[in-house]
């Protein structure tokens, strides 16, 4: 049997950044520097749509923030 068709069983959770990116990550390792937890932990595809539902809007929280202020000028 190859690697690949082994099913992922891994619990994951769903990580943040300051720039309010959504990544996952294995829950039982220390989080990447700069990233905080979100909440959600679960299977990999429970995690994917989670960040699915609420990552609506992929732009980075400084380019978000540039935009607005240039659409106030």
């Amino acid at each position: 049997m190859r690697d690949d068709d082994q099913e992922d069983t891994t619990i994951y959770k769903v990580v943040l950044n300051h720039e309010e990116q959504y990544s996952i990550w294995p829950e039982y390792k220390q989080n990447p520097l700069g990233w905080i937890d979100e909440g959600k932990t679960g299977l990999k595809d429970e995690c994917l749509a989670h960040i699915g539902e609420i990552w609506t809007d992929m732009r980075p929280l400084s380019l978000r923030k540039q935009m607005e202020e240039m659409a106030a000028q």
